[in-house]
């Protein structure tokens, strides 16, 4: 089982992340949940791939998390791993083999077994999607042997000690398909061809409008920490598309919508005026931040980045972003473990910023633009998330030292598009998971690698990061990693985001699971054949 150091350690660095429901408004609770009804639920952009086990943005986890069962679960309130299709485990001492003992009778949607030989499948299968596994590809690195040990035991070899994985593998990304949907290819899988053991199943998935997934009247193996048994409240979900956080408003209070999964800061007064229901937590994992492509010019002058960094005032954001958020004091979030609070090192220092680039030729021109060899310094950004102010303010700090940033505002799918090609120069995004090990995940060069860099002794940080067992030594390496990273001007910190989701007072049982993605398992309507 997971060593108590371990557990105490991210215990103590979660304290004050409250991962229970914090509702707003009395809602008039009936006594029993009830069975049945339509939940409609809508997001704020297309989830684009369905497949957990490729995705990485928010709303198709979201969708995901919902199709398949981990081997073992995360206590979003002290980060435990607690068991759930696993019913027990063991870790060698070096942390590199994993034996998981499973829970017997499971099978997914299709009627096939959820067995050994089916973890041995899925991890696999994995690894051989290479690239397209976004965050369950880097989760598996230096993965050596799965074997079946036993018709329900398997074990988990790695080739050096890997610390990370007991809690990866709560995750919805290690999540588990059939076997046929593993011989599906990598697309059919992204548009919904998915079949796993969890408490719903795919229905349909229309780009740019709904994901309707409905429930699965044999499931009864819940995680140890569900609040109930059986198969799921809810006959369904929609997931509606509305990207105009207007249109999200007036449908959640016109009642055509039941939960707003993305509020912005400018709809939370209204909402707490009306007395809606809402839920918030924080993100742990890597905040919102800017990241250079490094094999681009002028972005691999150390100068630059290091200007871009002394430019940004982010004291300034509190004004534009939610109260549940605040301005980043490191490249992780301070719900994460084992975060320590970097904000020396994002100090503001435009007069810093601006020796900076004289000294390395940038010159501001007549216009006020800095140029060097005829040469605008410009970037363009092309985002697609519902963070335009706070980028907003960001290019007007950057125009007063004579920094041009254009931004576009842009669909996932293409943006997707232009960062899997490296066609990018700056990407901004964050990355909820509740391990530091998500700092090897983006940043490590063999990785993920954002900055498209070359190798650095960086690396061997994150490497070693991710294998101590020490969670002493682990923390003191995560805060000399992220030090680096900021030092280097790797990663432009902005800030630290908080979910907010709110919904009609119809809606229970609505939570946040550990990476603050939310679970609907638990989730009942009080009307529900009001739908």
């Amino acid at each position: 089982m997971i060593r108590p150091l371990a557990i105490l350690a991210i215990a103590v660095a979660l304290a004050g992340c409250d991962g229970k429901p914090e509702q707003t408004a009395a809602t008039g609770t009936p006594a029993q949940p009830q069975t049945g009804g339509v939940l409609r639920v809508a997001f704020d952009g297309d989830p684009n791939c369905i497949d957990p086990q490729q995705a990485g943005n928010n709303t198709a986890l979201n969708v995901g998390r919902q199709l398949v069962d981990s081997l073992t679960d995360q206590d979003p309130q002290s980060a435990e791993i607690l068991p759930w299709l696993a019913e027990r485990w063991e870790v060698s001492e070096d942390s590199r083999q994993f034996d998981f003992h499973l829970r017997e009778g499971v099978t997914f949607a299709d009627g096939s077994p959820l067995d050994a030989a089916a973890v041995k499948a899925n991890f696999e299968a994995i690894v051989a999607l290479g690239a397209r596994a976004q965050l369950a590809g880097t989760y598996l690195a230096g993965l050596e042997s799965v074997e079946v040990t036993g018709p329900s035991s398997v074990r988990v070899t790695f080739k050096q000690p890997n610390a990370q994985f007991l809690q990866a593998s709560s995750t919805m990304s290690l999540g588990l398909f059939s076997l046929d949907t593993l011989k599906r290819n990598a697309e059919e899988r992204c548009q919904g061809a998915l079949v796993g053991s969890g408490p719903f199943t795919v229905k349909s998935f229309e780009h740019n409008r709904l994901v309707r997934i409905e429930a699965r009247p044999d499931y009864r193996w819940p995680s140890s920490i569900a609040q109930h048994q059986g198969r799921a409240w809810l006959d369904a979900i929609e997931f509606h598309i509305l990207p105009e956080s207007g249109v999200r408003l007036g449908s959640l209070l016109s009642g055509q919508i039941d939960v707003n999964t993305s509020v912005p800061v400018q709809d939370e007064a209204v909402l707490q005026a009306q007395g809606v229901p809402s839920i918030n937590r924080p993100n742990p994992g890597i905040v919102f931040s800017l990241t250079p492509n490094v094999s681009r010019a002028p972005l691999d002058e150390l100068a630059v980045r290091q200007a871009l960094n002394k430019a940004i005032d982010r004291s300034q954001f509190q004004g534009v972003i939610s109260r549940y958020q605040k301005p980043a004091t490191s490249v992780l979030a301070s719900s994460t473990p084992y975060y320590q609070d970097l904000s020396s090192h994002l100090a503001y220092d435009p007069a810093g910023a601006e020796k900076l680039l004289d000294d390395a030729g940038w010159r501001k021109g007549a216009d006020g633009w800095r140029q060097r060899d005829g040469k605008r310094l410009g970037f363009t950004l092309d985002y697609w998330q519902a963070t335009t102010p706070v980028l907003e303010l960001v290019q007007q700090q950057l125009r007063k030292i004579g920094v041009e940033l254009r931004l576009n505002k842009s669909t996932i799918g293409q943006v997707s598009l232009q960062q899997t090609s490296l066609d990018y120069s700056l990407w901004f995004f964050n990355l909820t998971r509740a391990d530091p090990d998500v700092l090897r995940t983006v940043f490590l060069s063999p990785g993920r690698n954002v900055n498209v860099r070359a190798p650095l002794p960086l690396d061997r940080l994150l490497l070693d990061s991710a294998a101590s067992l020490d969670g002493q030594k682990r923390g003191a390496l995560i805060q000399q990693a992220s030090a680096e990273l900021l030092d280097l001007g790797h990663v432009l910190p902005l800030v630290e985001m908080a979910t907010v989701t709110a919904f009609r007072d119809v809606v229970h049982g609505l939570h946040y699971e550990a990476s603050t993605r939310l679970q609907f398992y638990d989730t009942w309507l009080a009307q529900p054949g009001g739908h």
